[in-house]
């Protein structure tokens, strides 16, 4: 999240526990498109 603020994106959402187990948050990059980063420690292999 932090890189892509850097390059530009603004945070609409900061990344935040879930209710499924893992961790998730959005941003909106300078083009006005919405991306979620989520990571999901079931799927740690």
């Amino acid at each position: 999240m932090k890189q892509a603020e850097t390059a530009g994106a603004v945070i609409t959402t900061s990344a935040h526990d879930t209710s499924w187990g893992g961790y998730a948050g959005y941003f909106q990059d300078p083009d006005g498109h919405l991306w979620e980063i989520a990571w999901n420690p079931a799927l740690e292999v």
